[in-house]
């Protein structure tokens, strides 16, 4: 593949705090790996979008502001932000994340939208996709792309990310999100992260933020899109899809090391949600 020079991408403020490294470029479409380090003590920064950018939250959470409000953007989410569009991150509720984002050209776009049924604009109308089971395959291969930095793997990853979001954006109505809650969420979800191998119900995550088991599943659904359990096995699904083709685990150790006490289950949910069987993607079979 030849690879062309990068698009201009965001500028980064504080090189001490976030680091952004170029991994691979085509035409029209660059992508990085930005590693922020900012915590509740850091002043939310303000910036302005240069191309279209996708970034696929790997790890930690932020607050994402644009035009279109404020949104909790946690691990296996996509953030969307238009060409020129301004916007702020801020990390009150948590220390740190890490993101492969995606730059893209309106030409770049165009094409991609033009192979899309019922999508006649580029722009996004809406800045977030929430960490819903239909994105863990795309995930999956994010971070296999990002161990393996295989630029080819990079050029499919960034048309399976540019056509995934404008689908998905376009077909799915943003709803209003309030704010109220959105620190013990965010702590939810990096609890959820760190300890998905876990036996974790709802009432020790509700417990653990301090709020009732009720009130907790409401906000949790409303704040990211999904339930927590949807996100906790969410969260499993990718971890035990890395452990098979990064770390070359059997089935049953990557299953057990993700949280799955049951064989027969880990491998129906894997093949539902990424289309094959966990051999098939040890194998690095794709689909």
């Amino acid at each position: 593949m030849s690879i062309a020079p990068a698009i201009d991408q965001d500028p980064v403020i504080d090189k001490d705090r976030v680091t952004q490294t170029s991994l691979a470029s085509g035409q029209g479409w660059s992508v990085s790996d930005v590693i922020c380090r900012c915590g509740p003590e850091d002043k939310p920064y303000e910036e302005q979008h240069g191309p279209a950018v996708i970034a696929a939250v790997l790890s930690g959470n932020f607050v994402y502001r644009s035009d279109r409000g404020s949104t909790l953007m946690a691990a296996g989410s996509l953030m969307l932000g238009n060409e020129g569009a301004c916007y702020s991150c801020g990390h009150e509720h948590g220390a740190g994340d890490r993101c492969l984002a995606f730059h893209f050209a309106p030409e770049f776009m165009a094409e991609v939208a033009g192979a899309l049924p019922g999508v006649k604009h580029i722009d996004f109308p809406q800045h977030r996709l929430p960490p819903v089971t239909a994105l863990s395959p795309l995930f999956a291969a994010a971070e296999a792309a990002l161990s393996e930095q295989d630029a080819l793997a990079l050029e499919e990853l960034a048309l399976r990310m540019a056509g995934a979001a404008l689908r998905l954006s376009h077909a799915d109505a943003a709803s209003p999100e309030r704010t109220r809650d959105l620190a013990r969420i965010a702590t939810a979800a990096r609890l959820i992260e760190a300890h998905h191998p876990e036996p974790l119900s709802v009432a020790d995550i509700a417990a653990a933020v301090g709020l009732s088991r009720y009130h907790f599943l409401r906000r949790f659904s409303t704040v990211l899109g999904v339930t927590p359990y949807q996100y906790l096995l969410n969260r499993r699904l990718r971890a035990a899809a890395r452990a098979l083709r990064e770390d070359r685990m059997s089935v049953l150790d990557a299953a057990l090391s993700a949280g799955f006490g049951d064989l027969s289950e880990f491998t129906r949910r894997f093949r539902r949600t990424f289309g094959q069987t966990p051999a098939s993607w040890r194998r690095g079979k794709m689909v």
